[in-house]
């Protein structure tokens, strides 16, 4: 077999487009790369086989579904809607049908994340609470309650012993998965986040979150400089935190990552390539854009103009593609390397 392609973010190129009916607002790739499930402002997931471009509906929410995640082998696919609810899929089945559906949090449910041995679920709403289930029979484990606010997103550390959140306020903590209990406070992604006296409203939060491969690292997503909440201008910004800074048991912010020009948007996608970069994506009044940072200088190394807003992000298996859900109902996966 020939070699695999060399990792080039600079020569990051368009290997694949698929058109839906409504836009999209987040995608997921299979670990077995034989998928890309998608969630679209029809209220449906959506189960794209890529070698031959097989779309199958997935219906069991009565709202969007930006929550999406997989089991480790990929034979369970997970959903959770802005309905509440929380879903179980066969996802290897010819037309897959829910095998588990939990009313889950009150109201909108924001994000999930599976753990890395599979077999715990985190999710995280709008009722301001961190749930974490048993992946195997969809049994509450715990509920963490300590935010102030709704909250945005989760992410597992890559050793599954500590789970991540964010709240609307940029408000980070650390949770002890086996004890249930809050392990610290984290310094908070204060830029993350304003309150917007004129139409008197809040705006931020981690719209994408994710650790350092290596764990040493947690990076936020979101807007920051917002000028005006109800159009949503402000700059997509990502936020890494030093989780081991000496002297701090609270981590403390490193850097912020932003684009050299400073478009409008909002970091709605996030990744770090096991080969040492971030990868970003971006939508809003400046359109779509995929960045890519060292995460040693503030701004970006590379970036690729996107067709449209991008709503989602998910980095292959092998990390040598991105799937991006996209405003204008495209899905699209992009090759990290040059053109065969």
């Amino acid at each position: 077999m020939p070699d695999a392609p060399k990792i080039d973010a600079a020569k990051t190129h368009l290997v694949l487009e698929f058109k839906h009916s409504r836009p999209l607002i987040a995608c997921r790739f299979d670990p077995q790369s034989r998928y890309v499930y998608f969630g679209a402002e029809d209220n449906l997931v959506h189960r794209f086989e890529i070698e031959t471009k097989k779309l199958t509906p997935l219906a069991a929410h009565d709202s969007w579904v930006r929550a999406l995640g997989t089991s480790p082998s990929g034979d369970v696919l997970f959903s959770g809607g802005y309905d509440g609810r929380l879903v179980w899929w066969p996802a290897g089945d010819a037309e897959p049908k829910p095998v588990r559906v939990v009313d889950a949090h009150q109201g909108w449910i924001r994000a999930l994340a599976v753990s890395p041995d599979g077999q715990l679920l985190a999710t995280c709403g709008n009722d301001n609470l961190v749930k974490l289930w048993d992946a195997a029979d969809g049994k509450v484990i715990g509920t963490l309650a300590g935010h102030a606010a709704h909250v945005y997103n989760v992410a597992f550390h890559p050793s599954g012993q500590t789970l991540a959140s964010c709240d609307l306020k940029g408000g980070l903590k650390e949770w002890d998965v086996g004890a249930g209990t809050l392990k610290r406070d984290l310094a908070a992604a204060a830029a993350l986040y304003k309150y917007d006296n004129t139409f008197r409203a809040d705006i931020g939060g981690a719209r994408s979150m994710a650790y350092r491969t290596d764990g040493a690292q947690l990076a936020v997503g979101g807007i920051t400089n917002v000028s005006n909440a109800f159009a949503g201008i402000g700059h997509a910004a990502i936020v890494l935190i030093d989780l081991a800074a000496e002297g701090k048991p609270e981590g403390k912010v490193a850097l912020q990552l932003e684009a050299k020009e400073k478009p409008n948007g909002v970091a709605w996608g996030l990744a770090h390539h096991p080969d040492g970069f971030w990868i970003g994506l971006t939508g809003g009044g400046g359109g779509g854009w995929l960045y890519f940072w060292k995460g040693d200088a503030a701004s970006e190394f590379h970036k690729l103009k996107l067709p449209s807003d991008g709503r989602g992000l998910s980095l292959s298996p092998q990390a040598d593609r991105v799937a991006v859900a996209h405003a204008d109902g495209n899905l699209r996966i992009f090759a990290l390397h040059e053109k065969a």
